[in-house]
């Protein structure tokens, strides 16, 4: 039986794909990446660790700006450092678009 999507061997790893768009993906130079983790964090957890593979640009003050869903659940307004992100999740950050 494998470990569910909480649950990682001891020593294994798992991951939380990140999904960058519109200005979010230009400020990390990519669409997405997968983030390796050993358990679940949050996702303030998260946003250092992407901020820190991407030294030197303007992603943390885009990431900030941006909308995040987790798995499909909207985050809103919810405090980042009390949102869990489990193995297996996929985060999405989705800046403010213009237009209507």
């Amino acid at each position: 039986m494998s470990p569910s999507r909480s649950e990682t061997a001891v020593g294994e790893t798992a991951a939380v794909r990140v999904r960058y768009w519109a200005s979010a993906r230009a400020a990390a130079g990519t669409a997405g990446e997968d983030v390796a983790v050993d358990g679940p964090l949050t996702l303030a957890e998260l946003v250092d660790r992407v901020v820190a593979q991407h030294p030197g640009g303007r992603l943390p003050q885009v990431l900030e700006a941006c909308s995040v869903l987790v798995g499909d659940r909207p985050v809103a307004s919810s405090d980042p450092r009390e949102v869990v992100v489990e193995p297996g999740d996929s985060v999405e950050f989705l800046p403010p678009f213009a237009g209507g």
